[in-house]
């Protein structure tokens, strides 16, 4: 099988080169590093997609599938996929939940409407871009386009930074330290491993599925709990976690994803990224690791990177500040002690 990666050098696209080679695909990356990052084994063309002269090394060759992992302006994906349409079988593109219209109905199902069409312009945000670009690739390739859908991807060269930060933040916690942990322990989640969205995608390659596919672990597959529980059980944390209200939390400003990542509360507009119904991708043959296994080897990943180089390989701006932390959890305590001398 010969496969093209649009990407391939960072997080899912990586992800997805590991695998094809390990299946003994013969694999192609097109993108812009000319640094030589990524997996060896494959062969390099570079080139620049936000500019249409820039495809110019994908002309006038052919692969069997491709997978595009691109998240910037859906131009880019609607010049590609004109471009090869004539010249690969079968169009895989990765798309994201956030591609739905919020609020989503509950529970989520491919059944739920998209974002309203858009240019998905690069001045357009994240989700209007996704939308869009679906929408080109299934113009052109019909039903030999697939539309992967996670939510939540978690796993080894995760830059975004969300399971990161707690693996780091309770590595460094002192002995007994209080770590924040938002909300109920129950509170469930539902994301994907980054390996087995790779897998999957071939896998659907391969048998050259169509249409659009939601890829989240089954609920009750997961909690929040659990993943604090297991970051701390693998990094041998010395801290405490204490076990803070999401609506208190939410009343100090305290934000979801971004600052304490993962985390979403039950209630309120994004709460369907955790009420997905992952039926027709397990239909279709995915399959969701334990948890602990996902937590455990983005450790080792993680323990793997210099100091000095974390900043590059992870996103850290947006984490909660530790004297922020600090003054939430002054605050929860102080309150805590007058609710219990009433």
């Amino acid at each position: 099988m010969r496969l093209l990666v649009l990407g391939g050098s960072v997080f899912v696209g990586r992800a997805v080169v590991e695998a094809a080679l390990g299946q003994g695909w013969e694999v192609t990356t097109f993108n812009w590093d000319r640094s030589g990052r990524g997996p060896g084994g494959v062969e390099r063309l570079t080139g620049d997609r936000t500019d249409p002269a820039g495809l110019a090394a994908l002309r006038g060759r052919s692969w069997d599938a491709v997978v595009d992992t691109w998240a910037g302006r859906a131009e880019a994906v609607r010049e590609s996929v004109r471009l090869l349409a004539g010249s690969v079988g079968h169009y895989s593109y990765v798309s994201s939940l956030m591609a739905y219209q919020w609020p989503v109905p509950r529970p989520l199902t491919e059944a739920a409407p998209l974002r309203p069409p858009s240019s998905g312009s690069r001045t357009e945000d994240y989700p209007a871009r996704k939308a869009a670009a679906e929408r080109a690739v299934v113009e052109v390739m019909g039903d030999r386009a697939l539309l992967s859908r996670p939510g939540l991807v978690l796993g080894p060269w995760e830059h975004p930074g969300r399971l990161p930060r707690w693996l780091l933040r309770l590595a460094a916690a002192a002995e007994g330290e209080p770590v924040l942990a938002p909300g109920s322990p129950e509170r469930g989640i539902q994301y994907v491993d980054v390996r087995d969205l790779a897998q999957w995608l071939l896998h659907a390659a391969g048998r050259g599925l169509g249409g659009a596919y939601n890829l989240s672990c089954p609920p009750g597959h997961a909690t929040m709990g659990g993943l604090l529980d297991a970051c701390a059980e693998v990094t041998g944390s010395a801290g405490r976690l204490v076990r803070v209200d999401e609506r208190w939390l939410a009343e100090r400003g305290v934000v979801p994803w971004t600052e304490l990542p993962v985390w979403v509360p039950a209630e309120g507009e994004g709460a369907g990224i955790y009420d997905v119904d992952p039926a027709a991708g397990i239909e279709a043959g995915a399959r969701y690791r334990p948890l602990a296994e996902t937590v455990a080897d983005t450790w080792a990943w993680l323990r793997r990177i210099p100091a000095e180089k974390l900043g590059r390989a992870v996103r850290t701006a947006e984490w909660l500040p530790a004297e922020r932390e600090e003054r939430v959890l002054r605050a929860w305590r102080e309150e805590e002690a007058v609710r219990r001398a009433r």
